[in-house]
């Protein structure tokens, strides 16, 4: 078997993992009332757990389809994901996906493949000073920020904005990601002093939270779509600002990249408002009319 069947079939077997870690842990989420400790009430799911584990086996994948193919090999068939988790979520709540939404999500996968083989963004340099992180990484916690907030607000909105201020936050994790793991290299006592490590722990810790409300709140059409497509857009973002990287695209490519762009924002929304149109959620909220007492019958 050669490198690259190697590479393509941990990338795609990764990618079922990342959906079946997705529907455990989204099935996990949304079984936690209201009323209850949220997060003392995942550490006491089994399916949770297992959800977690199968993340971790699609991270040891990834890395070893990176050993035997390139990342524009790899992260695309990543993407897959979101296709093999619409029929696993569909098994396990009983309920069909529609044409539409297949549409849609074949539309989003399409795009971001479009995006990073066409974009094909270069590597930049793995540091950079904290003044020049400032502003970049300000403006994107402020998105993440509103974006809770919109959640707070609009229970409609509520899981399509978690799983938005969740990927951007899995795409600051990216961004300081070779850097920490570089610094790990160097000694402990130089990996723990570093700014960028504690930001990448408080970073990956908030999106992980903010992933299962996400998950609690809504279908996965409605926050995964958000959560595959904010993380490499964040990632990108702050390497083009701060870390010097850059699209590897001109002309048609460039109009290219930003079509995709375009539909995969397009397409993040309406799968949302797809799953907000029809959920289980809606005609729970609203009681069902109490049946009139019986009427005594006399002999």
């Amino acid at each position: 078997m050669t490198g690259t069947a190697v590479a393509v079939l941990c990338a795609l077997a990764a990618a079922a993992l990342i959906a079946v870690g997705s529907v455990a842990q989204q099935t996990s989420a949304a079984a936690v009332p209201d009323t209850d400790s949220f997060v003392g009430s995942l550490l006491r799911s089994p399916r949770w757990w297992a959800g977690i584990l199968g993340d971790g086996g699609s991270y040891v994948l990834q890395v070893i389809a990176l050993v035997f193919g390139s990342v524009l090999l790899v992260q695309p068939l990543l993407v897959a994901s979101l296709l093999f988790a619409l029929p696993l979520a569909a098994a396990t709540t009983g309920r069909r996906v529609t044409r539409t939404t297949w549409l849609l999500a074949g539309a989003l996968c399409a795009a971001l493949a479009i995006f990073l083989l066409v974009g094909n963004p270069s590597e930049g340099t793995e540091d950079a000073a904290a003044a020049r992180w400032a502003l970049p990484l300000g403006t994107v916690l402020a998105v993440t920020a509103a974006a809770v907030v919109v959640a707070l607000l609009s229970p409609r909105r509520r899981a399509l904005s978690f799983g938005i201020a969740a990927g951007v936050l899995y795409g600051v994790t990216s961004a300081f990601t070779k850097h920490v793991t570089d610094l790990a290299e160097h000694g402990i006592p130089q990996l723990l002093g570093s700014w960028q490590t504690w930001t990448l722990v408080a970073a990956g810790a908030t999106a992980i939270y903010l992933q299962q409300r996400a998950f609690q709140a809504g279908s996965l059409t409605a926050s995964l779509p958000a959560l595959t497509v904010g993380e490499p857009l964040a990632a990108i973002v702050l390497g083009m600002t701060v870390l010097g990287e850059h699209l590897r695209t001109d002309g048609p490519g460039r109009i290219l990249v930003s079509a995709a762009v375009v539909v995969m924002l397009v397409t993040t929304v309406a799968l949302s408002r797809a799953q907000a149109a029809d959920t289980p959620a809606d005609a729970a909220a609203t009681p069902a009319p109490a049946p009139p007492p019986e009427t005594p019958r006399h002999r």
